[in-house]
């Protein structure tokens, strides 16, 4: 049986699969929030950016109406990369939204400052259209915040997002707490090894965004995607929400439909020769310079990040 939790550096369990609420249109989530807390889920993962935690909130809410209890649900959220200079002040945004007094973890959402001065809330831009960066700050400025976070009683535990290999390197040299968690996009065609390997030496927990790539995703028709699916008799998106699992990370599967939140929670078991397949399949990619990354921002170029290797 695939793991239903892991152990993260906290002491505390994270589950290993939840519900991803990123790009999920109004109207929508609350539904989905609910549905899938009253149907095994037991994470919700969400952000400020995503301007939905409101809705979010009201899901929580039926759910918690419904008899699922808030302390059997793990909520994670993030401060957005125009609020990093005042981390706790969007913390207080999203537990208002959420209508809860704490969340279980709390992540830097990127290692860049948008500016929190700007002319706008979340993605502030400049006369010509490119985002409104602040260069001469440093995201470890922003991890002591959230280290400050600890002794609030709002956050159970504190983690970063989208940390390439030398960001994670430099917030390591100076930290007073280690991240509980890593959370990336990764995916057989971006398997980021580099990243996970370190966080695994650094006992920093692993949560995988965009497992399936994006809608259309060629991993979907990829030879051992398909081979494994019809062996198991399970189809391709179970065997890539697997894989994460497989490897050790927390999955986060998003989706608004009842009948495909369902599905995404039938997780099975890979085992040793399934996931051999995978990774050959990620390190011909490799090879080959082919490797695929969905979520590619506009400040990453400024920055060299994410890394493309």
């Amino acid at each position: 049986m695939a793991a239903t939790s892991f152990k993260l550096n906290t002491g505390k369990e994270i589950p290993s699969l939840g519900l991803g609420t990123w790009q999920s249109k109004p109207g929508e989530v609350q539904t989905a929030v609910s549905y899938a807390l009253r149907n095994g889920y037991k994470l919700v993962d969400c952000a400020y950016c995503y301007g939905n935690e409101a809705e979010v909130g009201e899901g929580l809410k039926e759910a918690f109406a419904a008899g699922v209890r808030r302390e059997d649900v793990y909520i994670m959220t993030k401060a957005w990369a125009s609020y990093n200079t005042r981390v706790e002040e969007c913390l207080d945004k999203s537990l208002k939204a959420l209508g809860v007094d704490y969340v279980d973890m709390y992540l830097i959402h990127w290692p860049v400052l948008l500016n929190p001065n700007g002319n706008d809330d979340k993605f502030p831009t400049l006369p010509d259209g490119k985002r409104d960066i602040i260069y001469d700050w440093k995201h470890t400025d922003a991890w002591k915040q959230m280290e400050a976070l600890l002794s609030t009683g709002k956050v159970r535990g504190i983690g970063v997002s989208n940390y390439s290999k030398k960001y994670l390197e430099q917030l390591l040299a100076g930290c007073t707490v280690v991240p509980a968690i890593n959370q990336i996009e990764n995916h057989p065609s971006l398997p980021q090894q580099e990243i996970v390997d370190l966080c695994r030496d650094k006992g920093i927990h692993v949560v995988a965004y965009s497992p399936l790539g994006s809608t259309g995703s060629p991993l979907f028709t990829a030879a051992p995607v398909v081979e494994i699916a019809e062996k198991r008799g399970v189809s391709p998106a179970t065997v890539l929400l697997s894989y994460h699992i497989a490897r050790g990370a927390t999955v986060l599967a998003k989706s608004v439909t009842p009948a495909r939140i369902k599905a995404n929670a039938d997780i099975v078991k890979l085992d040793d020769e399934d996931m051999k397949r995978l990774r050959a399949y990620s390190d011909d990619l490799t090879a080959k310079g082919e490797l695929k990354r969905y979520v590619y921002p506009p400040f990453g170029i400024d920055f060299g990040f994410p890394d493309k290797s």
